[in-house]
């Protein structure tokens, strides 16, 4: 997977649809951006305070809506773990 191709798939994929937010965007970028830090593996494996601060959410419950919605929107699957100790995994797709 490249890294522009997601961004660039993502952001064409988004052009049109109005239920994506700011907030949306800024998600996906910061888990772009984790994946690229992290070794670019597929899925992402990442605990929330990780990604929220990269993408400067501050409330845990929007960022787990917005991982939601990015993921019944078609635009990545995001599995949460549930566990303290063990990070969600989210599949960026292309």
């Amino acid at each position: 997977m490249d890294k522009m191709n997601l961004l660039s798939t993502f952001f064409s994929a988004i052009q049109y649809d109005g239920r994506i937010s700011t907030t949306h965007i800024a998600v996906y970028s910061a888990l772009l951006q984790f994946w690229m830090t992290s070794g670019q593996q597929n899925p992402v494996r990442a605990y929330s305070h990780q990604i929220m601060g990269i993408a400067k959410v501050s409330a845990p419950m929007t960022y787990r809506r917005c991982l939601k919605d990015l993921s019944d929107f078609g635009y990545l699957r995001y599995v949460p773990s549930y566990k303290r100790n063990r990070p969600s995994e989210i599949f960026l797709t292309d």
